[in-house]
């Protein structure tokens, strides 16, 4: 952790809805005149689409588990932890982009599935801000939670995990159900031991549970909406935290534990906004404090 130079963690699984979460700090840096140097989970596996989806092809004709990307074989953990803790020591660290899209494969003149090259992240940026899969995992070899000032997890149940997931990768990806499908069944080992502990360990976590059914997530329609949805949004530390506030703000929300409120699903932005930002206000104040 660092006084002067903070580091905020966006971690969840692939399809968890991450992206949605980074979109509102973006609104409250923006609003806040923050200026955070943005790191891309993604930008530290450590294969190419190509490339990884070879060794996975050569493991199982060996009839072994291919490798997955939220497993430590496949990513640059230690890179990720080393960058964590020179931004943190120095405000200074590296990085590159990982190309999803063809727009961005165009802008960076990268193929799909690359990476862009590696770079210096900008100069006196106010804090690090990271989204990805891997923001507070522990291994016998890297601990990237214990650099981070404010850890957010998003956990939605797994099977609104799965929803998301497919409906984003075959329609936005191009890949099958099928393959879909596999990739999810062949990620289930690192799932269990190198994703859901993170959830352990961070600060907040924001957990979207869908109250319609979605029993088989291989043959849903459609992603639930969020206003067919509660969220589940539970406080490590609860102390500090002004619940009554929360609850006179987000209309039809209550406390099912002393540390957890549940709000509406449309109300989620809302309840980020009320929650986050007060959070980034003390992370400022802190730094100004040593700088």
């Amino acid at each position: 952790m660092s006084m002067k130079h903070p580091i905020i963690v966006v971690t969840g699984s692939s399809g968890a809805g991450t992206t949605t979460v980074k979109h509102t700090f973006e609104g409250i840096f923006w609003r806040e005149k923050v200026n955070a140097a943005v790191i891309e989970g993604d930008s530290f596996h450590r294969y190419t689409r190509d490339e990884i989806r070879d060794l996975i092809v050569d493991a199982e004709s060996r009839g072994e588990r291919g490798i997955s990307h939220f497993g430590p074989e496949a990513n640059l953990l230690e890179e990720l932890e080393q960058l964590f803790r020179s931004y943190g020591e120095t405000g200074t660290g590296r990085r590159r982009h990982y190309v999803h899209t063809p727009e961005e494969s165009l802008r960076l003149n990268v193929p799909m599935g690359n990476f862009g090259p590696w770079e210096n992240l900008p100069e006196d940026t106010d804090c690090l801000f990271y989204e990805g899969l891997h923001g507070a995992v522990i291994t016998d070899k890297t601990n990237t939670c214990r650099h981070a000032d404010l850890l957010i997890g998003v956990v939605p149940i797994i099977n609104l995990e799965w929803i998301q997931k497919i409906h984003r990768d075959t329609k936005t990806r191009g890949y099958s159900l099928e393959a879909v499908q596999e990739t999810i069944l062949r990620r289930m080992h690192d799932y269990v031991h190198y994703i859901v502990p993170q959830f352990s360990h961070t600060h907040i976590n924001f957990q979207r549970v869908p109250m319609v059914d979605t029993s088989n997530p291989f043959i849903a329609r459609d992603i639930p909406s969020q206003d067919e949805s509660m969220v589940i949004i539970r406080f490590r530390d609860p102390r500090g935290v002004d619940f009554p506030y929360l609850l006179r703000m987000i209309h039809d929300s209550f406390m099912s534990r002393a540390n957890t409120i549940v709000v509406p699903g449309g109300k989620l932005d809302l309840a980020m906004q009320l929650i986050l930002t007060p959070l980034i206000w003390k992370l400022m104040e802190r730094r100004r404090q040593w700088v």
